[in-house]
Order: structure tokens, then sequence, then C-alpha cells
């Protein structure tokens, strides 16, 4: 079976450091595009960041110059860097693969990990 297994959530204070991981069983996720997004409580989940097949990463605007997204294809792990992390980063992280497959898009999702900036 395909999972997508996450680790490295918790609480940190603001100004602190987090580093997601998700670890695929199969290592053709690591030859696809995967994606963190998050959901804060009552809100909607949103994008983080995302890189694709080729390494080349993108993010949401909220997060430029403070998350970098990367991938080890040796060990089908994409992470998660989060830094000077701030209260509103506060959410469920959930991991993100993406399959295409004939013309039609698979996704696949990790548990997700709650990340917590608090003082």
């Amino acid at each position: 079976q395909v999972q997508l297994v996450v680790s490295g959530g918790g609480l940190v204070q603001p100004g602190g450091s987090l580093r997601l991981s998700c670890a695929a069983s199969d290592s053709l996720f690591s030859r696809n595009p995967m994606n963190w997004y998050r959901q804060a409580p009552g809100k909607q989940r949103e994008l983080v960041a995302g890189i694709t097949s080729g390494g080349s990463p993108n993010y949401a605007d909220s997060v430029k110059g403070r998350i970098t997204i990367s991938r080890d294809v040796a060990k089908n792990t994409v992470y998660l860097q989060m830094n000077s992390l701030k209260p509103e980063d506060t959410a469920v992280y959930y991991c993100n693969a993406v399959i295409m497959f004939q013309g039609r898009r698979f996704d696949y999702w990790g548990q997700g990990t709650q990340v917590t900036v608090s003082s």
C-alpha cells in the first residue's frame, strides 16, 4: 500500500524553526511533484510550497523567504524547513503527492502533523 508518512511537527516559539519530513513508501513519488499544504482552524486548506519532479520549488507569498522545500530522491523524502515561524503559521500540515496517469490526476496525502507557534 502506498503511503506518505509525515513527521516533525510540534510546538515552537515565535521566531523558531521546525523541519517537517514526508517519507514516501514508493520511489514513484520522488519522480513526481510533491507539495505541502496546511489548514488552520476555521480556514481552508492552502498550498504552502511545492516542488516539481525536476526539483524546482514554489512558495506561497506568505512563507517566501522563511520556508524551504527540498527533496532527497534517494530517500524518497520531501522536507519542509520552516524558519522565523510566526503564530499565523500554526496549522496542521499535510504532505501531498501528485501522480499523473493517462491524463488523470491522482492525489495522495500523508497524515497531518500539528505545528503550533506560540510563546
